[in-house]
């Protein structure tokens, strides 16, 4: 019998969110996360280290490669 991981359901509203990828210039540190379109709040969701981690963070909150924002 072979057990496979599932992933945790996310119960996150998207609704007037932005999906943004914070870069840091000096280190090149990336975190994934929504900008609040109403007040410019950053909710944090994920580190990313990897393109692997980019992948899960689309596929995890239903987000298109095209809809995500860079910010440095």
């Amino acid at each position: 019998m072979f057990l496979w991981k599932r992933e945790p359901a996310v119960t996150f509203d998207k609704t007037g969110k932005i999906p943004v990828i914070r870069a840091s210039i000096c280190t090149g540190e990336q975190v994934a996360g929504f900008r609040d379109e109403a007040t410019g709040k950053f909710t944090e969701m994920m580190l990313l280290r990897s393109e692997i981690d980019l992948r899960a963070f689309l596929r995890t909150y239903g987000v298109a490669e095209g809809e995500i924002k860079r910010e440095w």
